[in-house]
């Protein structure tokens, strides 16, 4: 069995010329106007693309850069503020250590002031009771004195009787 061809789907040989030449024009129309602006498009967005690219690459360096720079400064401060915390705490100390000294020697002087006053008062009692004796001894003298009598036992019971009336303030 022979193949038959159907007429129809044979294009004819003036067809198959007219539509090369119009491909061909239409090649060349496209080549000479379409084809360089879209390559030049195309050849623009590779390059903007590129340059995009790079750019993210540089920024997401610098980023890095910065996030290492930020960690270092936080540190930096991390150490400062605990220099400073620690400054402190000795300055505190020492002020604390300051005052304690300056109590134990301010309650040291109101001692010894407190223990002068102890014994100067002490010793103006002393003499205030000496001078008092020393009157009584002069009064209870001069009253024996003045009654001079000739019995000795007389004479010693007088001398109670004296000191009995006389009372120490």
């Amino acid at each position: 069995m022979l193949l038959e061809i159907n007429p129809l789907v044979l294009p004819d040989i003036g067809l198959v010329f007219w539509n090369t030449i119009a491909f061909l024009i239409l090649l060349i129309v496209l080549g000479k106007f379409a084809w360089k602006p879209i390559l030049k498009s195309i050849s623009e967005r590779e390059t903007g693309i590129a340059d995009a690219i790079a750019s993210a690459e540089k920024v997401k360096a610098e980023m890095a850069g910065l996030v290492n720079e930020n960690e270092a400064m936080m540190a930096k401060a991390r150490e400062e503020r605990s220099l400073m915390i620690k400054e402190a705490k000795e300055a505190s100390d020492k002020m604390i250590a300051a005052a304690k000294d300056k109590a134990k020697s301010e309650y040291d002087r109101i001692v010894a002031e407190a223990q002068q006053a102890i014994v100067q008062q002490k010793n103006a009692a002393l003499t205030d009771v000496k001078n008092q004796v020393g009157s009584l001894v002069i009064e209870v003298a001069t009253k024996v004195l003045g009654r001079e009598l000739s019995n000795k036992a007389d004479q010693e019971n007088y001398i109670q009787q004296l000191a009995e009336a006389v009372k120490l303030n």
